[in-house]
């Protein structure tokens, strides 16, 4: 399936918006819903004797002891940035944290101040234990898609069929939440950033049911049926196909709704144009009246005035159009 016809992931608008971000994302942790969901993370008994002994070492060797100064030390030696850009990852405060510790100990440690020297040592040694501990947890984005897994489809979840109909509502989608008309407020009586969504999650679910019944009915090879069975499986294929002329048809709406949109645009741009004719009329009235007789300089006027009037008319009308071809979209698919 090439780019221009792939479609992109669609996800459950009921979904958190934090929750989407993270999964749009991490497309990589993404399982399609065609496939059985991804299983929570299961720690054998080696991954756990390995961070019993890993972890506090790991704590020892940056909490307590200078590791951050012998780290440094031996990327210079090197001269290899890589290093320290991964060192620098870890965050400002980990860095700080790894450099500044073992010399308050000393400090401490040459003005007597041992407890205190101690204190220290242990209260890094439990924060970097704490980091450490959050650092081997299940990744937030692993988690969210298994957590959420059949509440986003991605392109392995449709067929041809579905893919080239996914492919049209996603841009007649674009094309209306992308026009001027729309970031103008225009059309807010439809609040787009809400409906649209809604339906492309819809018009998603729809496509990517077609899509299973159709895999289903490969799998159950026709060919090798008798024609008494497959008499049986026609009305199946009759609900199918009318489902689909049913999802094409809201697709279309789409569409229709994105076409009038651009109209909307082309309307938006005149308008805007309309508002620096004034200026321009004063200018070219000055023009007129310096080079014809004040008669033809009228008529010259009037006539702009009213090229501006009716350019104005056709922007309420086409502005009005789109409202209505939205409004036509109707209730989300179920």
């Amino acid at each position: 399936m090439t780019e221009r016809y792939r479609p992109r992931p669609v996800f459950d608008p009921g979904i958190a918006g934090e929750e989407r971000a993270l999964l749009a994302a991490a497309p990589e942790r993404l399982v399609p819903a065609c496939m059985p969901a991804p299983p929570p993370p299961r720690l054998r008994t080696a991954t756990v004797a390995a961070r019993l002994v890993w972890i506090p070492a790991f704590a020892l060797f940056y909490g307590v002891l200078p590791g951050g100064w012998l780290r440094v030390c031996f990327v210079a030696s090197l001269d290899d940035d890589e290093l320290v850009g991964g060192a620098v990852r870890w965050g400002r405060l980990p860095v700080l944290a790894m450099m500044l510790t073992p010399a308050l100990q000393v400090l401490l440690l040459l003005l007597g101040q041992v407890e205190a020297a101690v204190v220290l040592a242990a209260a890094s040694f439990a924060g970097w234990v704490a980091g450490a501990l959050r650092h081997v947890r299940e990744p937030a984005a692993a988690r969210a898609a298994r957590e959420h897994h059949g509440r986003y489809l991605l392109p392995a979840d449709f067929d041809g069929p579905a893919s080239g109909l996914l492919v049209g509502a996603q841009r007649a989608v674009d094309g209306v939440l992308g026009s001027q008309a729309h970031v103008a407020g225009l059309l807010d009586d439809i609040n787009n950033a809400v409906v649209l969504p809604r339906q492309e999650w819809a018009i998603a679910g729809a496509l990517a049911e077609h899509t299973r019944l159709r895999r289903e009915r490969r799998a159950q090879q026709p060919d090798r049926l008798s024609p008494r069975v497959r008499a049986l499986l026609e009305p199946q294929d009759r609900a199918l196909a009318l489902s689909v002329r049913s999802v094409t048809g809201r697709i279309e709406a789409l569409e229709a709704y994105a076409r009038r949109a651009g109209e909307a645009d082309d309307a938006y741009h005149e308008s805007r144009v309309l508002q620096g004719l004034p200026e321009q009329n004063a200018r070219y009235r000055d023009l007129l009246a310096s080079t014809v007789g004040d008669e033809m300089a009228g008529e010259q006027i009037r006539g702009m005035a009213e090229d501006a009037h009716r350019a104005e008319l056709a922007l309420r009308e086409r502005v009005a159009g789109a409202v209505r071809a939205g409004h036509e979209l109707g209730a989300p698919l179920g």
